[in-house]
């Protein structure tokens, strides 16, 4: 008790910084840093203010340098080197002004004395001092405020919010908005930018196309440089007169990626002779709208809306009671209409249904909806259900009593267990053309043998982003199958997902090399488009052996191999050697895809380190290309 200090009795002490104990053991103070701040800041301002009085009388020049010399320096302060540097800098700026004074006064006065006499070429003088000037007044030159500040407008002493494009007056200062455009005005029209010479589209745009399937060698045809124009114009189009429907599909595509349709090019697709109508982006359409397609195509028969927003119960009825003969029906987002009218429309327009696709259902739509449909919709041949929250295992019992079904495909976000689909199969199985079933996550290896048990004329078929079907149960599914072989096939996401073992199971899980190989020997005649991306357990050498150049797959046009991490260049480069009438190759994540030759008419999509090298921008033959692949392969399968 006796070292305590008294009055320090009631003082809170706490732990300080870095910086606070440094600044007090140098003995530098706020207020010290404060005033050597304000004088520096005054002293610039004498000098720069100096600098620019060029016809002053050589008396008040010479009081303003004795003054600027009579300037108190700054309290020496002890161990403090870096304050010594800061003066000594400043005393050698302080320096170089007086000296471009003088050199001022003594270019002034030869002037005079060689006014009218012509300078002698190659003389530069006067280049040194001007350059010694202006770096002087450059180092004392008053930085613009930031953007977001305020400031006054030189011109018409107007405050404003200073932003990166505020313009700069006459003077030297700043101008708002409104001066800055009479200015630009004034100065009149600036000089037109040069053409960018004619090479490659930026990247960006050129990876678009080829995810749009618009990538095109050579020259575009007449009619696609006449469809891109009309889009570009479609403000001073007023009708396209009678286009074939296939042009028209192509043209509100393209008016759906541009983001132009709208109530007044809607009406351009429109025409009373017209039995289809497709609109794949409805987010502008108001409900009048709606009613607009079926009051001027009353005879139509295909109705293809997407992003339905504002298609409600009104426009429902209305089409009910406009359209009698439409048989194939697309919904999309139709999220406004009630089951009740759902259930209207299956009673009153269900038996003349043969096509019903819905997706992006979250209000409406329930099992009870589909119920009605299998009642009033007896000869649907086509089924599409994606997305529909609202239904679930009773939903699937339902649909296995359309009979005719020939195109189902089914993405339900509730669980249903295996026995579901199994009984699905079982009862629409042999009638089905194609079958596409994603996310069930709960399918097993019953699933499949169903499926080779059952199906026979499928040839389009997918199951994706299922971690329970083994790579033995799709070898078996494919072997000895008495199904024709599949032109599409579909399994992408098919793996263990346990992220602690990324080699997956002793039992691989998913398409894995023995169902590639399985896949491939059933239907690589005939197969078209092969997607397995994400199906990381299939190996190295399960690649190379089915992409070998030797076996040929002469149908096969595009593949998808993202994320698959066993790709690599002479995997593609058997991929290109066996599959010669290839078009498209997916390979995003495949980062062991360097250097690859990509033939004529084939573009590889996903890979930053790969070089597009193609055969006519060097001249090369494919005779040649295929010597090199063949080399390769051969080369890698002896090693």
């Amino acid at each position: 008790m006796s070292n305590r200090r008294p009055g320090n009795a009631n003082r809170i002490r706490g732990p300080q910084s870095a910086l606070t104990d440094f600044l007090a053991a140098n003995n530098i103070s706020a207020q010290q840093i404060r005033d050597d701040y304000n004088r520096r800041r005054q002293q610039a301002q004498q000098q720069a203010g100096a600098d620019d009085e060029d016809a002053q009388p050589a008396a008040a020049q010479e009081d303003e340098e004795e003054a600027a010399d009579d300037v108190p320096a700054p309290p020496p302060t002890t161990t403090n080197t870096r304050k010594r540097k800061r003066k000594d800098v400043e005393d050698e700026a302080i320096a170089k002004v007086k000296k471009g004074k003088e050199v001022d006064k003594k270019k002034q006065a030869d002037k005079k004395k060689q006014k009218g006499k012509k300078k002698p070429k190659g003389s530069d003088d006067d280049s040194d001092d001007e350059y010694d000037d202006n770096l002087a007044r450059d180092m004392y030159k008053k930085a613009p405020p930031a953007p977001g500040q305020l400031e006054n407008c030189e011109i018409c002493s107007k405050r404003f919010t200073v932003t990166p494009y505020t313009k700069t007056g006459p003077e030297g200062g700043l101008v708002c908005t409104p001066c800055g455009k009479e200015l630009a005005a004034e100065a009149g029209p600036s000089k037109p930018k040069s053409k960018k010479a004619a090479g490659r589209p930026r990247r960006r745009k050129e990876e678009s196309n080829k995810m749009d399937n618009l990538s095109i060698l050579g020259a575009k045809t007449l009619q696609q440089m006449c469809i891109e124009k009309v889009a570009d114009h479609h403000q001073d189009v007023e009708e396209f007169g009678d286009l074939p429907q296939t042009v028209l599909e192509r043209l509100g595509e393209i008016f759906t990626k541009k983001r132009i349709m709208d109530p007044r090019t809607m009406k351009l697709f429109l025409r009373p002779d017209h039995d289809s109508i497709a609109i794949h982006d409805c987010a502008k359409l108001e409900t009048e709208d709606y009613h607009t397609i079926f009051a001027v195509s009353p005879h139509v028969e295909k109705v293809v809306l997407r992003n339905t927003c504002q298609f409600k119960d009104e426009t429902m009825e209305y089409m009910i009671e406009k359209g009698t003969k439409i048989t194939y029906l697309q919904l999309y987002a139709a999220n406004l209409i009630s089951d009740a009218m759902w259930h209207k429309l299956f009673q009153q327009r269900g038996e003349k249904l043969e096509t019903l696709k819905l997706q992006w259902l979250d209000a409406s739509f329930e099992d009870e909806a589909v119920e009605e449909m299998v009642v009033h919709c007896p000869n649907l041949q086509r089924l599409k259900l994606k997305l529909c929250r609202r239904i679930g295992a009773p939903a699937i019992d339902s649909i296995s009593r359309l009979t005719k079904l020939e195109h189902l495909s089914l993405r339900i976000s509730q669980e249903v267990p295996c026995e579901r689909l199994v009984n699905l199969i079982g009862n629409v199985g042999r009638n089905l053309r194609t079958l596409s079933l994603e996310h069930f996550p709960d399918a097993d290896d019953t699933l499949l043998e169903a499926i080779h048990a059952e199906c026979r004329n499928l040839t389009k078929f997918r199951l994706t982003e299922n971690d329970y079907c083994t790579d033995a149960g799709f070898a078996a599914l494919f072997a000895d199958w008495a199904n024709l072989p599949l032109l599409s096939a579909d399994f992408s996401s098919t793996r263990d997902i346990d992220n602690n073992n990324p080699d997956g199971p002793e039992q691989a899980v998913g398409l894995a090399d023995q169902g590639l190989a399985a896949l491939m020997q059933h239907s690589g005649t005939k197969l078209r488009h092969l997607d397995i991306a994400s199906c990381r357990h299939i190996s190295h050498a399960a690649f190379t052996s089915v992409f070998d150049g030797r076996k040929q797959y002469p149908a096969l046009g595009s593949i998808n191999l993202s994320f698959c991490g066993n790709v690599d260049t002479v995997v593609v480069a058997g991929i290109l050697k066996s599959c010669p009438a290839l078009k498209k190759v997916i390979a995003f994540g495949c980062f062991n895809i360097e250097d690859v030759v990509v033939p004529r008419g084939v573009v590889l999509i996903g890979v930053p380190k790969a070089r597009d090298f193609m055969i006519e921008q060097v001249g090369m033959e494919w005779v040649g290309l295929d010597a090199a692949l063949g080399a390769m392969v051969e080369a890698v399968g002896a090693a």
